[in-house]
């Protein structure tokens, strides 16, 4: 049960941070989205979204591998 609800935490950033790079994607090749005004404010939230679900997903990891003991010594603080 524990590994399903951690494979639910993780699912939820990760469809984030896809949606943010298909949001980029979209916005180079010039498609607009019909919530955002302009393709630069597209681009920008695909950016966040991204940066925001990668940034989850690494933190995620890096905690349970300090939790476990598998981090390097200059990454234990």
């Amino acid at each position: 049960m524990a590994r399903l609800a951690a494979f639910i935490v993780l699912l939820i950033p990760g469809i984030a941070a896809a949606l943010g790079i298909k949001l980029m994607r979209d916005a180079i090749f010039g498609v607009l989205f019909n919530p955002f005004p302009y393709i630069w404010v597209q681009f920008f939230i695909g950016l966040l979204l991204f940066i925001a679900g990668l940034w989850f997903f690494a933190g995620f990891l890096l905690r349970r591998d300090r939790r476990k003991g598998r981090v390097q010594a200059r990454r234990k603080n």
